[in-house]
């Protein structure tokens, strides 16, 4: 691509805002995350576009594959590679994009035989980066012909995907909080229903919380749901 060409911008700056859209509409995670290999996919003219996250684990950090555009479900599932393993974690590990001429002489692509079935030759990896510089995943592209990318394409996709990391960030930030709040409105509920238990059977406290947990195992209904159930009926015979 000729980086100086104004209709080559034209379409970087059309991408940039279309991939911005995607990434701000009011959707789930996995739905945003569909989004952006979809449009980065399209805007890129590349035949496949894939999307890791890292996760924190009891052994550490690992890089999982969340989604594609162009690719089985089966094969996206379970997909994981460790922090320093193959050309995802290498990128992820040392913060930098990687380009690959051709992925299946590339030593470190763990991936030949999906490359192979789809004739997939060149790709670019980069980082995906919050506000911190911190790497919360990678963003890669792939390609059916030989192709260098250029530093342009290189720094659309980098912006693409530092975008994305921080539309991610929020998401999962507000996630969350959401489930802290939803823990504590539980906790505030199943003391109170302790409170109606004690006072209403002469419970102690130990013995109304496990009075509580075999109705809760026995009916398959959440905790929550057995508070709630006790505080209304309070309510009712108030």
């Amino acid at each position: 691509m000729e980086e100086n060409n104004p209709e080559v911008f034209e379409k970087y700056f059309n991408a940039l805002m279309e991939i911005s859209r995607a990434i701000t509409s009011d959707r789930y995670l996995e739905d945003i995350l569909k989004l952006i290999v979809m449009v980065t996919a399209k805007v890129m003219g590349v035949e496949v576009c894939s999307l890791w996250l890292i996760e924190e684990g009891k052994s550490g950090k690992t890089i999982r594959l969340k989604t594609t555009q162009a690719i089985e479900h089966e094969y996206v599932k379970d997909r994981m590679l460790q922090m320093d393993e193959g050309v995802v974690g290498y990128v992820a590990f040392h913060n930098k994009p990687l380009i690959v001429k051709n992925v299946i002489e590339e030593p470190r692509f763990k991936e030949k035989e999906m490359a192979k079935k789809l004739n997939l030759v060149s790709m670019v990896g980069v980082p995906m980066r919050v506000k911190d510089g911190n790497v919360i995943g990678v963003l890669n592209c792939f390609t059916t012909v030989p192709h260098d990318f250029s530093e342009a394409e290189v720094n659309l996709i980098t912006t693409v995907a530092n975008q994305a990391a921080v539309a991610i960030f929020n998401t999962k930030l507000m996630f969350d909080a959401q489930v802290i709040r939803e823990e504590l409105e539980t906790r505030k509920l199943v003391e109170r229903a302790k409170e109606i238990l004690m006072m209403r059977r002469g419970m102690s406290g130990e013995d109304a919380f496990k009075w509580m947990r075999k109705r809760s195992m026995d009916s398959r209904k959440s905790m929550r749901n057995i508070a709630e159930a006790l505080i209304l009926s309070e309510e009712i015979y108030e």
